[in-house]
């Protein structure tokens, strides 16, 4: 190793170079050089970055006005604004993986934590997750998000002990942030915008509200740094909704902020890939990522998330991503690299809900989260298609922008019907209160996940409900409606269930591994949000907000990552992963088969949500583990088709790639997935025991239907001097027909621990033929 040539990997982000006075041929780009050479210094690293520039622009001033980042503590590369002729040569570089385009990347409680049962006190009794991970003490979770609001009572730092010492982060100074702002809690803050101001120049903060610094403008960062480690705060609520104790999952972990994402709701690749850096080199133990681009999915090579996160699991990194808002559509779900733990979004057993009360007397109950002002008496209720503009639609019933009449619209209610071409409640909140209305009841198919409406009231029901309401305001000249305040109704849903917005699998750039990994509460999450932008007009700032997305399941499994380390802090992230998955709930609190939200509602099934809902008490004892190691993943890379001189860049290493088309399929994952069964076909898992020494698990099968299936050996003995073993899954399609996707699963089980992981299997035809 040590007489290898220093390689470095560039990835060249093509962004305009708005607002540096460069031509309109010049952009950014990212130059990834893969694996730091073990005995390089940073700084040599970066002298080299520079010297290669300044050969391809011709000086060293050149090279100093072009480069943005060097890369050189996780991982060696650079970004730098170039030519599309520049970069075509740089890429031709000896050392250089791959040179790609700067891409912008958008961002995807009281409650949540307690209907997982993270408590000190688990009701099963004995010592819990919590209890027994001290509370994720000295673990560090490093966030990649739009920053931190320091000043929130969820990162009080009552009762945590000194910062590691093995900490080497810091807090970067900027606008209204220093080192004060920083504590035992927050041990680290940094912020990056040179990507974002070579995409789209420099922000200007009089027209956009944020801050050049690691503070929140917008709400989201402290929202999911909250979520996954903020301390005990009581008497929490979202303008009364909701109110209780706010926690994290691990409420003395550390956090370290990395604010990669600005108001406009824009990330780019080059800020996010030296945050990604910067984070290995500071020493955090999990990073949260809530964040991803939609399909179509680049190459693993190409996708900066995938790249970081790469080197970050490589060094003991457990990296979690959110699976994506783009459900409840197959195929859909992103940042599906088998290095990361990737989330998807369920539901809680929590919901508000305000009382409809008709002229006739008639009462209807529907979600909402309005809890501001609103008339205390009946007022005027009218239906949309009554009270249209001249130049809508005659069937316009959901209230689309501009349908309304102002003058037939103002101080009335406005009954709005979901259609096909206008699903959005706010939407129609906004066009009603355009037009002067005072409140809308919008019919739709109802998920749980509630709309927010902050100056008028918004009331969502079904379409049952709706068509209801609408028979009476046709039958009566002067219909009238009055609403009763919002009330946080507990324990009184079925949950979990897999949210309607959560994107599904199968993953379109690998599916052979199975995407999301886990589901995790992300539906109405109360958390803490940023103080300095006021909501709306009538309500102003809050300190808590309610919000929905995986954006806010990520920072769930990232806490009970933390949660992990503390207790196990020798496993790695795929044992870290495995815990969850193989320990993970696919039946609701009440037994029934989970649901999916879906169009209509259907049994789920893992690419809904991956191993199943997480049980954090259960993952901390899980028996065994599907453990995997750095050359693991080099395989799978190498299945992919990258060359050899590119994987051997990214890993330091000569790797002479074998091209078996059963080496993903044989990838040490949790779960094992066939996209295309032929016959028969057998593959073979790993499991290594981190239970009792002495252990005896049996194997017990659900086949997925249509298949059968066989393990070999159906008995693991594990003793003093064997803890790891290897197993074979014998997989026979029992029709020759071409089929859909089918799911069982297999469980080894040794009276106390239950290790269960997803079987998904697709059915093909050798051959079709085709008569003449």
């Amino acid at each position: 190793m040590a007489d290898k040539p220093p390689v470095v990997v560039v990835f060249l982000l093509l962004l305009l170079g708005l607002g540096l006075g460069l031509c309109s041929c010049a952009n950014v780009h990212i130059v990834y050089m893969g694996e730091l050479h073990p005995e390089l210094h940073p700084e040599l690293v970066r002298d080299s970055h520079h010297g290669m520039l300044a050969a391809v622009l011709g000086s060293k001033q050149a090279a100093e006005d072009a480069i943005l980042y060097s890369y050189r503590h996780g991982f060696s590369g650079f970004a730098a604004v170039l030519t599309n002729a520049q970069a075509a040569q740089l890429s031709d570089w000896p050392g250089v993986v791959r040179v790609v385009r700067n891409r912008v990347l958008d961002l995807h409680t009281t409650r949540s934590w307690d209907f997982m049962r993270v408590n000190p006190s688990p009701p099963s009794g004995g010592s819990g997750i919590l209890s027994g991970s001290r509370f994720g003490e000295d673990s560090i979770i490093g966030v990649l998000d739009t920053g931190i609001w320091p000043e929130s009572a969820s990162f009080r730092d009552d009762g945590i002990g000194d910062v590691p010492r093995r900490w080497k982060g810091q807090c970067v100074a900027g606008e209204r942030f220093n080192a004060s702002n920083c504590n035992r809690k927050i041990i680290g803050a940094k912020w990056f915008v040179k990507g974002y101001q070579a995409e789209y120049g420099k922000m200007n903060t009089t027209d956009i509200h944020e801050y050049m610094s690691a503070r929140d403008a917008v709400g989201h960062g402290t929202h999911t740094a909250s979520t996954a480690a903020g301390a005990l705060v009581p008497d929490a609520s979202f303008r009364g909704l909701a109110s209780g104790v706010a926690r994290g999952g691990a409420p003395r972990a550390r956090l370290a902020v990395y604010k990669v994402c600005w108001a406009t709701g824009d990330c780019t690749s080059a800020d996010i890939l030296a945050a990604f850096d910067a984070a290995i080199h500071d020493g955090v133990d999990v990073l949260s990522v809530s964040l991803g681009q939609a399909p179509p999915l680049p190459a693993y090579v190409d996708d900066v998330l995938a790249i970081g996160s790469f080197h970050a699991v490589v060094r003991g990194i457990t990296v979690v991503c959110s699976a994506g808002n783009s459900g409840p559509y197959s195929e859909t779900v992103i940042n599906s690299a088998p290095w990361v733990l990737t989330v998807a979004a369920g539901t809680i057993d929590r919901t508000f809900l305000a009382k409809i009360t008709l002229g006739n007397n008639s009462t209807y109950v529907g979600q909402t989260m309005y809890s501001g002002k609103h008339a205390a008496t009946s007022m005027h209720i009218v239906y949309a298609e009554d009270v249209s503009s001249d130049n809508a639609d005659d069937t316009d019933a959901s209230c689309t922008a501009g349908s309304l009449n102002a003058t037939l619209v103002k101080g009335n209610v406005v009954l709005c019907f979901q259609t096909r071409g206008q699903r959005a409640s706010q939407v129609a909140v906004e066009t009603v209160k355009k037009a002067r209305g005072v409140g809308v009841i919008f019919a739709q198919f109802l998920t749980k996940d509630i709309a927010s409406a902050f100056d008028i009231p918004l009331i969502q029901v079904d379409y049952q409900v709706g068509t209801a309401i609408l028979a009476y305001t046709t039958s009566t000249r002067n219909p009238m409606v009055q609403f009763g305040s919002a009330k946080t109704i507990l324990g009184e849903l079925i949950g979990p269930e897999v949210a309607y917005f959560s994107s599904r699998g199968p993953s379109s750039l690998t599916p052979s591994i199975l995407k999301p990994d886990i589901t995790a509460p992300g539906v109405n999450i109360l958390a803490s949000w940023s103080p300095s932008v006021a909501l709306s007009s009538a309500m102003g700032s809050v300190n808590f907000k309610i919000d929905s997305g995986t954006s806010m399941s990520c920072p769930h499994i990232s806490g009970v990552a933390a949660l992990l380390k503390s207790m196990h802090p020798n496993w790695s992230p795929a044992a870290v992963k495995s815990a969850m998955v193989t320990t993970a709930n696919v039946r609701d609190e009440y037994g029934f088969e989970m649901v999916s939200e879906a169009a209509p509602y259907k049994q789920a099934n893992p690419f809904d949500y991956g191993g199943g809902h997480v049980d954090p008490n259960r993952a901390a004892h899980p028996g065994l583990v599907y453990d995997m190691r750095p050359s693991d993943y080099v395989r799978f890379l190498c299945s992919m088709g990258y060359n050899n001189s590119a994987i051997a860049s990214m890993v330091q290493q000569h790797t002479p790639c074998q091209h078996s088309p059963k080496s993903q399929l044989n990838l040490n994952v949790p779960s094992i997935t066939i996209p295309e069964l032929r016959g028969k076909l057998s593959v073979s898992r790993t499991v290594t025991n981190v239970g009792p020494v002495t252990s005896k698990y049996r194997a017990r099968v659900e086949a997925p239907p249509g298949v059968n299936v066989t393990v070999n050996p159906s008995l693991l003995t594990f003793n003093s001097t064997v803890n790891r073993l290897t197993f074979k899954v014998a997989f026979q399609a029992k029709l020759k027909v071409q089929g859909r996707y089918t799911f069982g699963s297999l469980t080894w089980e040794d009276g106390t621990h239950t290790v269960r992981i997803p079987l998904v299997v697709r059915t093909m035809i050798n051959r079709f033929y085709v008569n003449a």
